[in-house]
């Protein structure tokens, strides 16, 4: 009755999944060193004039040839991201790791291979010419694209195209920062729709791929080197120093919060408030972000603000930016121009931006304490790198990816505790002002939610047997309505009939349905003439997603749930599953998460 219905598409095996997530994973960290070698170009170009694919972001960069017209550079970029942007993909404005959320729960997964493209070109140029943000989100987009494509090109379920592009995302992660676990749980985290080992491993592949790959290129150290760390200064053998880090963690969620509604409100004041067209708008935010950066040189000698700011970072983690001023303003000012950058309509990542501010306000938090608590024996640096993982996890959400990145990049055992007090008072202050993530409120903005958790589904872990009504019962196709009328008068254990025709099921029909036909044609018509014939029929060990599956598949309405080698022979027929019985079931699976 339903073999003309289209067929599900069917899972690749494990073994050709995995060969897919390693490809995923190189490309991701390919993708990377590519990435990396276009901001160098456009950096070198526009800061030094000269042409070179060689720019350590760890280093400052030295005062370039233009003087107070370096002031001009940010908008130069500006211009070049707008005509990209407006041209050919509007998908990469912004930080792009919530548009690829948006397409894994809104659109199947399936991104067009045009938004790597432009987004690399837009963010590498958006960098390069001094724009506060970070070249995560990018290689996050570099990844996921090509994973997704892969999923389109090769026949493959929704879930399997899904964990392609998750694999992509944490390869990208891996790669950037040399972090493969790091990468696998902000995959897991941020990404999946599902935690499985069917979903765990390739995107474990692809973020060890990935992270090999970028170690050929740039190296085996951890993207941070922090020699002030080699001492323990995360013995944590006073309670006080203990509890500064409690203090820490509602700092930084406080700060937070500030981080992303910063950002939010420069983005809606650009977007409602600001006329003229995208290109007018861009250059108007980043007129003011090239005053800072040249004001940091003017005062301060180090641009400081502009780009990635990994230099100023690993000033802070050095010990050679101890103070309390500076970093408070260095503060201030990358939360002003990341907001401007972004606000405007930039094409780059937060990631980097949350590095800075974490180690920046971590930083002078610790400097302040040591000057109150001199006998404390504090270490500012440590501060600074708690302040990392706290601003990282309150304004992502993502706290088990800001733990273990940081371990990753000091591979320092000490620093779980100290960085697990951070970061949970962290997210537990940000989430109290402010629910919504950076990457969430977007999306959430668009009136496309995110999940708050990954649960699970226990009614998926049901058979059909556990789902069906079995109160039912057989009766012939001939049986009149007036027939039907007299056999069920004042009966109430069954709700719904089989109808049968040479002992085949050739539909099935409710009391309800049968008595309102009766009212309607004076009893004179047959149960086979008014039978629903729109069912399916499943095995009874079927779990609730293939029963799903198979009435969706199948366009039925009811499934009848048999147990014999005849799943169409009436003694085999066990229950019946209509969209009552579902509803139930995730009802009941609903009461054991919220009870």
């Amino acid at each position: 009755m339903d073999s003309d219905q289209p067929r599900p598409r069917q899972p690749l095996n494990p073994f050709s999944m995995s060969m897919l997530a390693c490809i995923v994973g190189g490309v991701a960290g390919l993708g990377a060193v590519v990435f990396r070698a276009m901001i160098a170009f456009f950096h070198n170009l526009l800061f030094s004039g000269k042409v070179s694919f060689f720019y350590e972001a760890n280093l400052h960069t030295p005062p370039g040839p233009w003087g107070p017209y370096i002031i001009l550079v940010p908008i130069v970029g500006a211009a070049g991201v707008a005509y990209l942007v407006s041209n050919f993909a509007p998908e990469a404005k912004g930080h792009g790791v919530p548009e690829v959320m948006d397409t894994i729960y809104y659109n199947r997964g399936i991104i067009r291979p045009i938004v790597a493209v432009v987004k690399s070109i837009a963010s590498a140029l958006s960098i390069g010419s001094g724009g506060s943000i970070g070249r995560e989100g990018p290689i996050i987009q570099i990844g996921s694209s090509f994973g997704s494509t892969l999923g389109q090109w090769i026949s493959m379920p929704a879930w399997q195209r899904i964990t392609l592009l998750a694999a992509g995302t944490g390869g990208g992660i891996a790669a950037t920062f040399n972090t493969p676990i790091g990468g696998l749980l902000f995959a897991v985290e941020i990404m999946l729709q599902e935690v499985s080992v069917r979903t765990l491993v390739p995107v474990a592949i692809a973020t060890a791929t990935a992270t090999y790959v970028g170690q050929v290129f740039f190296g085996t150290y951890p993207v941070f080197r922090i020699p002030t760390l080699e001492t323990p200064y995360f013995l944590l053998t006073n309670p006080v120093v203990l509890l500064s880090y409690a203090g820490l963690g509602i700092l930084t969620g406080v700060a937070s919060a500030l981080y992303i509604r910063s950002l939010y409100k420069f983005e809606d004041i650009f977007d409602n408030r600001i006329g003229g067209s995208y290109y007018r708008k861009h250059i108007l935010g980043m007129l003011p972000v090239g005053i800072v950066i040249y004001g940091c040189m003017h005062f301060f000698g180090h641009y400081y603000v502009e780009g990635v700011g990994y230099a100023a970072i690993e000033d802070v983690l050095t010990g050679h930016l101890a103070s309390v001023y500076l970093m408070g303003l260095l503060f201030f000012l990358k939360l002003l121009v990341t907001s401007l950058t972004l606000g405007s309509g930039a094409s780059g990542g937060i990631f980097s931006p949350a590095l800075y501010l974490g180690a920046t306000l971590g930083g002078a938090y610790g400097v302040l304490l040591r000057h109150i608590f001199p006998g404390l024996d504090i270490s500012f640096p440590a501060f600074a790198v708690a302040g990392m993982a706290g601003i990282v996890a309150g304004s992502t959400g993502a706290t088990m990816t800001a733990i273990v990145m940081i371990f990753e990049m000091t591979l320092d055992y000490n620093v779980v505790l100290p960085l697990t007090i951070t970061v949970a008072l962290s997210y537990g202050v940000r989430w109290t002002i402010c629910r919504e993530s950076i990457y969430t409120l977007k999306l959430a903005r668009r009136g496309h939610y995110m999940p708050q958790a990954l649960q699970t589904d226990f009614q998926y872990l049901k058979r059909a047997s556990q789902i069906m009504e079995s109160r039912i019962a057989a009766i012939a196709a001939s049986t009149t309505l007036s027939e039907f009328a007299e056999l069920t008068i004042g009966q109430t254990s069954v709700d719904y009939f089989i109808v049968v025709e040479d002992h085949t099921i050739i539909g099935s029909v409710s009391i309800r349905a049968a008595l309102n036909a009766l009212d309607e044609s004076a009893g004179k018509r047959t149960l086979g003439e008014i039978a629903n014939r729109n069912l399916t029929i499943v095995s009874d060990d079927a779990t609730f997603v293939q029963v799903l599956r198979t009435m969706r598949n199948r366009q039925a309405s009811v499934a009848v749930v048999s147990a014999g080698s005849d799943p169409l022979a009436i003694e085999n027929a066990r229950g019946i599953i209509t969209k009552q019985q579902i509803a139930d079931s995730i009802a009941q699976g609903i009461e054991v998460l919220t009870e």
